[in-house]
């Protein structure tokens, strides 16, 4: 294989990667509580020092990486967690957390079983039962690990900054903010959601809640535009450099070739 096209190839996929980020970013830049993404990419060198410091590998030497290519390797999707900008909402039941930390919801599949995960979504509803649910009528939790119930008849609901919920002067819930040590161990599980996996250790959150207004997402509209339009000059450059290369073997092989 002629490696000028197979090194295009590679800088036109890891593009089209950066490509796939960007615009979800952007198609989420309204959403509630969103955090961006960003992914990381890998050049043969960089994996080459990788591999012979590898000591995991019995014997002298590190285990071979293969036949030598010096494309570009797509390397990991990783998770912006920066603190959204505050929008004023002045709804009774929007809650946002400044500081670190999640919302603790209780959320229910569509063969009925319950887990428990995570958002800094706060826009949430009280349902006609009383219960503080989200926008997917999932029930919110409180310190006891039970589902949040108010009182439907009291006349002013108030939330302190440590998520305590006042109804007409009396405390009648906590909200359970959690937070991690390490956010690695924490998965997108889709509808704005986070799920712990193995290894994830549970820490004291500083976040600190705010009645009446939502955590926007931390998406800056202009900055991945102009993102959008460096990648598609790059992947416009490879397909570039792929054609040339064409132009070339076709030379070769129907002019240089009849001499």
């Amino acid at each position: 294989m002629v490696k000028g096209l197979y090194t295009a190839y590679t800088g036109m996929r890891n593009e089209q990667r950066r490509m796939d980020i960007l615009t979800n970013n952007l198609a989420n830049s309204d959403t509630t509580g969103f955090k961006k993404e960003g992914v990381t990419s890998q050049s043969f060198d960089s994996l080459l020092a990788y591999r012979i410091k590898d000591s995991s590998t019995p014997g002298v030497d590190a285990a071979r990486i293969g036949s030598m290519n010096m494309g570009v390797k797509i390397g990991e999707v990783y998770t912006d967690y920066t603190q959204g900008p505050m929008k004023i909402t002045d709804n009774t039941f929007d809650v946002a957390l400044a500081g670190e930390g999640f919302f603790t919801i209780e959320f229910t599949n569509k063969e009925g079983e319950t887990s428990t995960i995570y958002t800094r979504d706060g826009n949430f509803n009280m349902t006609k039962e009383g219960y503080l649910v989200t926008q997917d009528g999932d029930f919110v939790l409180g310190t006891n690990g039970q589902r949040i119930r108010l009182s439907t008849t009291a006349g002013e609901t108030r939330i302190d900054r440590g998520g305590r919920i006042y109804q007409d002067g009396t405390q009648r819930a906590q909200m359970q903010i959690t937070d991690f040590e390490n956010y690695d161990y924490l998965e997108k599980f889709g509808e704005n959601l986070y799920r712990p996996v193995d290894g994830a250790e549970e820490r004291t959150a500083t976040a600190q809640t705010y009645q009446g207004y939502l955590e926007a997402a931390n998406v800056q509209t202009v900055y991945e535009m102009v993102q959008m339009i460096a990648t598609t000059r790059a992947y416009e450059t490879n397909q570039k450099v792929i054609q040339a290369h064409n132009e070339t073997l076709q030379i070769a092989a129907n002019q240089i070739g009849k001499l």
